[in-house]
Formats: structure tokens, C-alpha cells, sequence
């Protein structure tokens, strides 16, 4: 009798080939279900080339995933602040994040530096910027990944509107990025254009090339400048790759995407094309995504992206012209490979990753039971309707929608504990609007 793999995971192996040459057939048979033919071995190095050479010469780009969301499950990141201490407070998780993520086959690891800013982590800016850099590019070195600083959208644009001020703060994160010498930079996470604009004229100034996303929907942004326009005012900043992030799940994401090429097109404007979006679906949220609905951020899991809804959404991306496509919030390293793994066709390897992963899910035919068995096949999987298994709960919610714009005090970043007397007018203005 051979090695058996275990309960639930295989037969008896009596007249069988070795459990490990049989693991690397059936690998080499999923890398040849994947393209039709020989491809190159899972984590096979590759020649690091900048991120403009690789989409001009039309190459796929995958980015990474959620990192705050991620960190605080994990007990790393505190909610509310969200931001990025962890980097000198627990490195060793922010290297284990970002190493899952090159496993998965990221071509991009960004720094983990959102919301690093002097106006919302005061003297602590600095070290964590640094560190996140460090952390970024000691993993990438590993891997042959390119490694994006990265830069968000300010506190201080939605209460106070100061350009010169704000400005100031991007050049503070760009001064480390510039000393630790990333690959390119990205702007992201920026719900109005003109802050995005104000980022990108910033980014321009150390010569590297400029990528920026913006977290708007198909309605615009928040002084509704539409899709389309706010494409052409990035480009004309002088944007190399321009598109969204976070806030919608995927299909709204693409839905953006496709109006944001639209108005590229009829500007007669050209730029790489980049989608992040959320590892959740978010088909009832309004404007303002995710973040108004009422299970955010801590009741969002019945909502996680299944890895072949992500398949789906990378082959849709593609099809669209697409080719720096991640994740953000909520976007696990599974999902990352669920990417790889549907664009591996064009380009040419599986990550390392899929070495203990079947194509769409044909590691189950060694499964102890028929009816799992069965379930080996693309077929199978493309077509099931997920159940939530909550049969009381509704399958959409209402977004809170307080109706709050720019200018208005509320948005101002809390750094200090919200008081008891502050907590109970919040309540009450959460039940008035409720009732309405």
C-alpha cells in the first residue's frame, strides 16, 4: 500500500504511481488544460521589466489585493483609522500579505502606505512609509514583481479645499517613494477627480511612470464629473495608466471602466486601462459604494466574490482591454490566483500558487465521494447559484445615504476617540434617517 493522502483527499494507492510523481502529472495536465499545450512551470522566473513596457508590449498585469481589510480580520489593522501602523508594529504580517499575494501570481506589490499621510498619522508618517517600501520591495525582490508606492485621497480636500496644502502632503509621501526608489507610483482610492488631478501633477514630478484609480461608480464622481470626463482630465494630467479601485464590486467596476475608455476614445486620448475593485458584490450600494452599506465594514462576508466570479471578472476585463487588473478590499490571495489563473493562456505560466490548485476544481476527482467527484468539471462551478444559507436575511440592502458633501464638518478625519456625548447625536441622526 502507497502513501494516502488523507480523509476526504484520496484512495488507496496499491498498483499506483508514487503520490508524488502522480502530484506532478496531474499539475503539468493543469498547466496544458489552462493553454492548450505546454506552459511555462508554475513560479518560473521571469526578467523584471518596467510597468509601461510591459502593458505597451500588451502583457497582462496582475496587481495584489486587500490589505486593510485583511490585516484587521487578522488582528493587525484597526478599524476606523485604517490606517497602516502594522508595517513597523507587525512587519512580519505585512510580509506574509504581501508574500501570499506574489504566490498568487501578482506582477505588483504596492506599498502598504494608505492613508500614510502627515494629516492623518502626524509624526509617525515617515517610518511608516519607509518601512512599507522596505516590506514591499524585500518581497518582490524574491519574485521578479515591481513594486508601486502608493498614495490616497487626503482627509483634508472634503472639509478644507487647500491645493497648495495638499499638494505639500502628497510631496512628503513622493520624498520617501523617490529615496527608496519604487518602480512607478500609484494614486488611488480618490472619489474626486481634481484631488486625483492635484496627485497626479505631484507624481509627475520625479520622472516615473504615473498610475491613478479613482473609487467612483458609473454615476462619477462626487461633484459628478462623469466617468468619461474624469478619464480625460487624468490623462490630460499626464496619467500613464488611469482607472478605478475599491468602493464597487466587479461588474459595477467594469461597468465604469467601459465609460471611462468611451470618453478616452472621443477625447481621442490614449492611456493603460486598470481595475481594482472590491472582493464583494455590491449590486445595491448607491453612490458612495460599499461604504454606506449597513454591513460595512464588519457584516460583508455573505458578500465575498466566489474565486470563479473573479475568473469571470478578469476574463471580462480582458475582453475589454483591461490589462493591469487586481483587487482591493476584501480581495483575498485566492482571488489574485483566480486572476493568473484565468489569464494564464496569454500570459504563458501559472503561479506558484496553482501547484496545489486544480483547474476549475479538478482536484476533486480524487475525492473520496461520487457526488464531489462529480463536481471536478468547469461546468459544474460556472453554473451553481451560490446559497447564503441564511434564508431570514434579504438578499439586498438599503444604503445609509445622510446625504453629506464636500464641506461638511462631519468629514473630517477623527483622530481622537469619538466622545459618549458625539456617539449619541450620531445615534439619533442614524434613527431619524432610518424612519424616513
Amino acid at each position: 500500500m502507497g502513501w494516502e493522502l488523507g480523509e476526504g483527499m484520496g484512495h488507496p494507492t496499491e498498483g499506483r504511481a508514487p503520490a508524488a510523481q502522480r502530484l506532478q502529472d496531474r499539475c503539468h495536465r493543469d498547466r496544458r488544460l489552462y493553454s492548450g499545450g505546454d506552459m511555462a512551470p508554475a513560479g518560473s522566473t521571469r526578467a523584471k521589466k518596467g510597468i509601461l513596457e510591459r502593458l505597451d508590449s500588451g502583457e497582462v498585469v496582475v496587481g495584489d489585493g486587500s490589505f486593510l481589510f485583511t490585516l484587521e480580520k487578522r488582528g493587525f489593522v484597526k478599524a476606523g483609522l485604517w490606517t497602516p501602523e502594522a508595517v513597523v508594529e507587525h512587519p512580519s504580517a505585512v510580509r506574509q500579505l504581501h508574500t501570499e499575494f506574489l504566490r498568487a501570481g501578482a506582477d505588483v506589490l504596492q506599498t502598504f502606505t494608505f492613508s500614510a499621510t502627515e494629516d492623518n498619522m502626524a509624526s509617525k508618517w515617515e517610518a511608516v512609509n519607509a518601512a512599507a517600501c522596505d516590506l514591499a520591495q524585500e518581497v518582490a525582490g524574491g519574485g521578479g514583481a515591481l513594486v508601486a508606492g502608493g498614495i490616497c485621497q487626503t482627509s483634508l480636500y472634503k472639509y478644507h479645499k487647500d491645493e497648495t496644502r495638499i499638494k505639500n502632503i502628497f510631496r512628503l509621501q513622493l520624498e520617501v517613494f523617490a529615496r527608496k526608489n519604487v518602480d512607478f507610483l500609484i494614486a488611488e482610492y480618490f472619489e474626486h477627480v481634481e484631488e486625483a488631478v492635484w496627485a497626479v501633477e505631484v507624481l509627475r514630478e520625479v520622472g516615473a511612470p504615473v498610475a491613478v484609480s479613482l473609487c467612483i461608480g458609473p454615476e462619477g464622481d462626487m461633484h459628478d464629473v462623469t466617468p468619461g470626463e474624469c478619464a480625460v482630465k487624468l490623462a490630460r494630467a499626464g496619467a500613464d495608466i488611469i482607472g478605478v479601485n475599491c468602493r464597487f464590486g466587479p461588474w459595477t467596476s467594469l461597468q465604469t471602466m467601459k465609460l471611462m475608455k468611451e470618453g478616452l476614445r472621443d477625447a481621442s486620448l490614449q492611456a493603460h486601462l486598470m481595475v481594482q475593485c472590491l472582493g464583494f458584490h455590491t449590486p445595491d450600494c448607491g453612490k458612495g459604494g460599499f461604504v454606506d452599506l449597513p454591513e460595512y465594514p464588519f457584516g460583508l462576508e455573505p458578500r465575498v466574490a466566489t474565486r470563479w466570479d473573479i475568473q469571470k471578472y478578469a476574463r471580462e476585463a480582458y475582453n475589454l482591454g483591461i490589462r493591469y487588473i487586481g483587487g482591493c478590499c476584501g480581495f483575498e490571495p485566492y482571488h489574485i490566483r483566480a486572476i493568473a489563473e484565468e489569464l494564464a493562456p496569454e500570459r504563458g505560466f501559472l503561479p506558484p500558487a496553482s501547484e496545489k490548485h486544480g483547474s476549475w476544481g479538478s482536484g476533486l476527482n480524487m475525492h473520496t465521494k461520487p457526488w464531489i467527484r462529480a463536481r471536478a468539471r468547469k461546468e459544474y462551478w460556472q453554473n451553481l447559484r451560490i446559497a447564503s444559507g441564511r434564508p431570514y436575511n434579504p438578499s439586498m440592502s438599503r444604503p445609509d445615504a445622510w446625504g453629506v458633501t464636500k464641506g461638511a464638518a462631519e468629514l473630517m478625519q477623527q483622530k481622537e476617540a469619538t466622545t459618549e456625548q458625539q456617539l449619541r447625536e450620531l445615534f439619533e441622526k442614524q434613527k431619524f434617517k432610518s424612519a424616513q
